[in-house]
């Protein structure tokens, strides 16, 4: 039950694809959550809802730049990244549960990249700045929301050993 932690929060059973292993090395006796934590999970976070989310808000900005949407997004509440039901459980319950794992702090991390880069296709578009928004959100935009992503997809697939 334990597979997807025990590569992802533990370093010694890192995949061979890891690009940047330094950044999970941790306690070498940490290998795996218990059940009672992971059903807890389960019913706190609905890890669907929050991937459908995040996936959401690249339309949510590329409507903005197409001129198609009557949103009010604010970029100084966009970069805040524990507003969002996802930051709200990576702040509280997930993080008292995982935060001591080194990955976690990384899904917090590419969590606050993601919303701060969100901010700022927002910031550009609305100062006008129409191109600079578009290279945002097809470059550090477009990365920081895959890996946001991807370590989601990881953490539900880990959640249904």
């Amino acid at each position: 039950m334990g597979g997807f932690f025990s590569r992802f929060f533990n370093a010694n059973k890192l995949d061979a694809g890891a690009s940047n292993p330094s950044l999970l090395t941790g306690p070498s006796t940490e290998s795996e959550i218990d059940t009672k934590t992971m059903e807890a999970i389960v019913v706190e976070l609905d890890l669907d809802t929050a991937i459908a989310s995040h996936e959401n808000w690249k339309l949510r900005l590329q409507n903005i730049l197409d001129g198609k949407s009557s949103e009010a997004l604010h970029p100084e509440t966009i970069c805040l990244d524990n507003h969002c039901d996802l930051g709200q459980w990576l702040h509280g319950p997930g993080g008292q549960k995982l935060g001591h794992y080194p990955a976690f702090q990384i899904l917090i991390a590419r969590h606050k990249n993601f919303h701060v880069q969100a901010s700022n296709v927002v910031a550009l578009a609305q100062s006008g700045d129409v191109e600079r928004a578009r290279q945002t959100l097809e470059a550090p935009y477009w990365h920081a929301s895959t890996q946001v992503i991807l370590l989601l997809m990881q953490l539900k697939r880990g959640l249904k050993r």
